[in-house]
């Protein structure tokens, strides 16, 4: 078995945490950043979804739904949705399909 958290591998003491003190409700404050910069580098995977101008998000949205003949409402509601959303990435267009694939 293998695991990251020491504390279910070593005992621990009601007098280790004698020095302790609660910060924003967390009681081992610093094992908790340890922890998550530890994943970090462990699982290090970051995906990005970087903005991208209208007409690329519209080409998205246009492959996405090849079907529907009425393409200035689906621009409309596609253009509302980002704005909704905060943004024009790959992400929120597909997540505009998958929220609007049944409409059309």
């Amino acid at each position: 078995v293998a695991t990251s958290n020491r504390r279910h591998l070593l005992p621990e003491y009601h007098h280790d945490n004698a020095a302790g003190k609660v910060v924003d409700g967390e009681l081992h404050l610093g094992d908790a950043l340890e922890e998550k910069i530890s994943l970090a580098d462990r699982f290090g995977l970051c995906l990005s979804f970087y903005p991208i101008n209208q007409e690329q998000y519209l080409a998205m949205i246009d492959r996405l739904f090849p079907e529907v003949r009425d393409r200035e409402k689906l621009h409309l509601l596609a253009r509302r949705f980002a704005v909704e959303k905060g943004g024009r990435s790959g992400r929120t267009a597909r997540q505009f399909y998958l929220q609007h694939s049944g409409e059309f």
